[in-house]
C-alpha cells in the first residue's frame, strides 16, 4: 500500500480563511456554510505534533460521514450534502477531495459532551480518588477498563486550541446553557453513544468512551457539528482483546499518547507543553497503522 502524502496545513486561496484547529482547516462559504478540511496533524496533550501523520485525514473524514448517516435518526447534523469540491477553485480540489466536509454554519454550543462505557484514562484516575466521575457517583469495586452498569454523561468546557478542556460538572452546563438545552444535550449524546457502541460491538470493536460537539442553527434545533465518533475524539479497544483491569491495546492515540509518556526531552520527561519532541518514523507508522485498523474494522 502506498502512503499518501501527508497534509499538514491546507493552503485555499479562493476562500477566508476562519480557523485552524488542531486537525481541521475551516474556510467561510458565504455566511451560511463552512468548508471543514481534514489536515493530518495530530494532537496530543493538546499539543500539536511537528510532523503528521500521513492520510490520517481522509481516514477521519471517512469515519465521521460513515457515523454521520448511521445517526441521522437520532439527531440532525450539520452536513449539506453539497460537494466539497465545488467551492473550490479546480488547482485547489487535491486538497478537498475525500478530506472535507461542506458544512452549515452553526452557534456553537460550548459544551465537550463527553460519554463514558467504560472507566478508562482520566476517568479511572478520578475514580481511585472519590468513587465518581465529574461528579457522577459509581458502584465500588470497579476496576480498569470495567464496563459502567450505564453510560454516564461527563461534559467539559471546551478550551482555545492549546488549552485543556476543563471537566464540569452537569449542573455546570444548566448554568451555561439553561436546564432544557443541558438535559437535551446530555440525553441526544447518550443515545449517540449508545447506538453507535451497539454498532461498533458487531465490528469487534469496543467504543470505551467519546465526545459530541454540537450547535444550534437558526430555528435554535440542536445539531450534531464537528467530527464523530472517530479515533481523534474517541477511545476504540480490540473486543477481542478487551480483558477488565487492564488497559486494552487501543486504535486511536493513545500509542502516541504512551510513547510521549516515556519519552524524555533532553534528559527529562516532556513537560506537554510546546514544543512537542520529534516523532520517530516508526512511531508515525504505527500510529497510521492503529487508525487504518480501526477504520477496517469498522468499515471493511
Amino acid at each position: 500500500m502506498t502512503t499518501p502524502a501527508a497534509l499538514h496545513t491546507s493552503r485555499i486561496t479562493s476562500l477566508p480563511l476562519l480557523a485552524r484547529g488542531k486537525v481541521r482547516d475551516n474556510y467561510a462559504v458565504g455566511d451560511d456554510r463552512i468548508l471543514m478540511v481534514a489536515s493530518d496533524r495530530i494532537s496530543a496533550f493538546d499539543v500539536i505534533m511537528t510532523e503528521p501523520i500521513p492520510g490520517k485525514g481522509a481516514l477521519l473524514t471517512r469515519m465521521a460521514l460513515y457515523w454521520f448517516d448511521q445517526l441521522g435518526a437520532i439527531c440532525p447534523n450539520h452536513l449539506t450534502g453539497d460537494a466539497p469540491e465545488s467551492v473550490v477553485t479546480e488547482a485547489e480540489k487535491p486538497q478537498v477531495t475525500g478530506r472535507a466536509m461542506l458544512v452549515k454554519r452553526l452557534t456553537p454550543v460550548p459544551i465537550e459532551a463527553v460519554v463514558r462505557g467504560y472507566l478508562a484514562g482520566s476517568g479511572w484516575a478520578e475514580y481511585q480518588q472519590g468513587q465518581a466521575v465529574c461528579g457522577v457517583p459509581l458502584p465500588a469495586g470497579l476496576q480498569n477498563a470495567s464496563k459502567l452498569p450505564q453510560p454516564i454523561y461527563t461534559p467539559a468546557a471546551k478550551a482555545e486550541v492549546g488549552e485543556h478542556d476543563e471537566n464540569i460538572t452537569y449542573e455546570k452546563t444548566v448554568e451555561m446553557v439553561g436546564p432544557e438545552l443541558a438535559a437535551q444535550i446530555r440525553d441526544t449524546a447518550i443515545a449517540l453513544y449508545s447506538a453507535a457502541a451497539d454498532i461498533a460491538l458487531t465490528k469487534g470493536i469496543i467504543i470505551a468512551d467519546t465526545k459530541f460537539e454540537f450547535g444550534l442553527d437558526a430555528n435554535g434545533t440542536l445539531v450534531l457539528m464537528d467530527e464523530v465518533l472517530t479515533p481523534d475524539s474517541s477511545r476504540y479497544w480490540p473486543a477481542d482483546q478487551y480483558v477488565e483491569g487492564s488497559n486494552p491495546p487501543s486504535f486511536d492515540k493513545q500509542f502516541l499518547r504512551d510513547w510521549l509518556e516515556s519519552t524524555l526531552v533532553d534528559g527529562k520527561a516532556w513537560r506537554k507543553a510546546p514544543p512537542p519532541p520529534t516523532l520517530p518514523q516508526a512511531v508515525i507508522d504505527q500510529t497510521a497503522a492503529k487508525y487504518r485498523e480501526a477504520m477496517d474494522r469498522l468499515l471493511g
